[in-house]
């Protein structure tokens, strides 16, 4: 069968905005969604105008939120989902209900008839869960309270998305004697869902780890990657012709092959489909964004966009503040259920083909839902740029700064990791040293421990001077922040040129800037920790406890040697690659030597 180059084009064009304007978004600092929504706009219909069937595209696309939904699904045995049923039915319907009331309300305030208010009220309520997903799965959310609650009232939303749909012919003009044959539909719409379900629980249970079993024996990866893609595709067509969510079906397929020795083999089969698709998703949404409708009536659709947002912010500000969530979490809990979601669009076409909601109203719906779902990224770069750095202030004890001049002959800046372990051992050696960090939370926890830590930020002058740094020994600069760490070591040598610098490097390029301003004494943080496990796995491979030792010593000695070889050439790229190369060989040749020196195992 061949393609017409039509075809070929626009796969072309699909790939094409979305390698271009993915990277961009994402070194913008803006997210990879923002980027694929502005691609989608760029060459959709009100854009370029090189796609235009966007509805086929926006349905095809949505199997990405299907797969993405398998894969959480898969994460989530059946005990922990039972474990999350208060919040997801709790939360869940507060949130929705909360919305959607709020929402009607305010609506008929305005003048909007209550079946028209009612339904964009109701779909209005619904977020988006590809973007609230993808978001969650970026920021690594998912374990911290507000990614599970999150995720808890997006499940119920995929729940809610059904009777929402099935309202919508109660609210049209019936009339009177087709009431009881529609009566009778809805009875047999319900058992044949129910008997789905059932089905699909049951079968899950008895037939789908028998027969993926029976799959793996074969030892043919792309059957299993087909039969993967098929258990999907087969489950979501299902509940689709039961009149349910496709995404909500095979979130219940991946909860029935969470404990299946599969799982992770089906997680890697399927993300790479998942990823592209959902791209596509987004760039689908971008498409349909009707800037006919938005250039029309512009600030209609402004207030349309701003007056939901708000509203639903607020009620859902207030259910995380009902949970009792840290009000740290509040704000990015808030923006990733404020936007429209996709089964929005669902709902507004149904509600215009049953004649529930005008034609010019729908398109208003679905277009501020849209317009929504391209700004919540872009809200959610807001706020991590200007509130959240003043909400993580908030609520931390209140701690004085150190004030009060030390004198111990030691000053630690930094009492992480690295730096108690620093502070442990000189504390049982019996040598003071005055400890500064800017963490009032760790701060309060190292003091219940019996540490003397004092509060202070040490790339500040005044600060160093009243931490004893003219009268000190030695500074021990351990912060995790490179800039930090180099404007303290800056500082230090600048006013304390006494001091004595030991200083914590992040990294090699950090080794070498730290050398560049002549600190002698400085440490990799990970680099002895790594020589202590390759002793071990030697160990573990039968090598002489004593040889493994002088193996791992030797490779130290060459690192240390071969660092400060390269310091002089660490910005030239070609000599540097030279030196490394030369390094190694000379280190392989002079380990082998010494392998053919030792005495074979047997011999005496």
């Amino acid at each position: 069968m061949e393609h017409s180059p039509a075809w070929l084009i626009n796969r072309f064009m699909y790939l094409s905005a979305a390698v271009l304007a993915v990277p961009l978004s994402k070194a913008l600092g803006l997210g990879s969604i923002i980027g694929y929504l502005a691609a989608g706009i760029v060459i959709g219909p009100w854009g370029l105008g090189l796609v235009t069937q966007v509805e086929d595209i926006l349905h095809f696309a949505e199997f990405g939120v299907v797969l993405m939904l398998f894969l959480v699904g898969l994460e989530l045995e059946p005990r922990r989902l039972w474990s999350l049923r208060r919040p997801i039915f709790g939360w869940g319907s507060a949130q929705v209900v909360g919305c959607a009331l709020a929402l009607t309300v305010v609506a008929m305030a305005l003048g909007v008839g209550w079946r028209v208010a009612l339904v964009a009220g109701l779909g209005l309520a619904l977020s988006s869960t590809a973007i609230a997903l993808q978001v969650i799965g970026e920021r690594n959310l998912m374990p911290t309270s507000s990614g599970q609650a999150a995720f808890s009232i997006l499940l119920f939303q995929d729940v809610a998305a059904i009777p929402i749909l099935a309202l919508l012919p109660l609210l049209a003009v019936i009339s009177y004697e087709n009431q009881a044959l529609a009566g009778a539909n809805h009875w047999f719409e319900a058992i044949k869902i129910i008997a789905v379900v059932a089905g699909l629980v049951l079968g899950g249970r008895l037939l789908m780890r028998p027969l993926f079993r029976w799959i793996a024996r074969s030892k043919t990866p792309e059957i299993f990657t087909a039969a993967s893609l098929l258990l999907v595709v087969g489950i979501a067509g299902l509940m689709q012709w039961v009149g349910l969510s496709m995404a909500l079906g095979a979130f219940l397929a991946g909860v029935l092959l969470a404990e299946s020795e599969y799982r992770r083999e089906l997680e890697t089969d399927i993300e790479p489909f998942k990823g592209l698709l959902l791209g596509l998703f987004f760039m689908a949404v971008g498409m349909s964004i009707d800037l006919g409708v938005l250039i029309q009536a512009p600030w209609q659709m402004t207030a349309i966009v701003l007056g939901f947002l708000a509203t639903k912010a607020l009620v859902i500000y207030v259910v995380a503040w009902r949970m009792k969530l840290a009000f740290q979490e509040r704000p990015v809990f808030t923006l990733l259920l404020a936007q429209g979601g996709e089964f929005a669009f669902v709902v507004f076409q149904a509600a215009a083909n049953a004649q529930v909601l005008p034609g010019q109203t729908a398109s208003l719906l679905i277009g501020a839902v849209a317009v929504s779902m391209m700004v919540s990224p872009l809200m959610l770069v807001a706020v991590d740029k200007w509130l959240l750095p003043r909400y993580a202030r908030l609520g931390k004890p209140l701690m004085a700064e150190l004030s009060e001049p030390q004198d111990a002959p030691v000053v630690i800046a930094g009492f992480g990791r690295y730096g108690q372990i620093i502070a442990r051992v000189m504390l049982a050696e019996g040598l003071p040293c005055t400890v500064l960090d800017h963490d009032a939370e760790m701060i309060e926890a190292a003091r219940s421990f019996g540490y003397r830590v004092f509060y202070g930020d040490a790339t500040r002058l005044d600060l160093l001077r009243t931490a004893g740094a003219g009268q000190a020994r030695i500074l021990v600069v351990a912060v995790d922040d490179v800039e930090q760490s180099l404007s303290i070591v800056d500082m230090a040598r600048a006013h304390f040129p006494n001091l004595q610098l030991v200083v914590r490097a992040r990294d090699v390029t950090h080794w070498n800037q730290l050398r560049d301003r002549g600190v002698m004494h400085v440490q990799r943080e990970m680099f002895e920790s790594s020589l202590r496990s390759a002793r071990s796995v030697l160990e573990l491979m039968g090598q002489d406890p004593q040889v493994a030792r002088q193996t791992a010593q030797r490779f130290r000695q060459h690192n240390l040697a071969l660092f400060e070889q390269l310091h002089p050439h660490y910005r030239d790229q070609a000599k540097l690659i030279a030196v490394v190369k030369q390094g190694r060989q000379q280190l392989e040749a002079q380990m082998a030597q010494e392998r053919a020196q030792r005495p074979q195992h047997g011999e005496h």
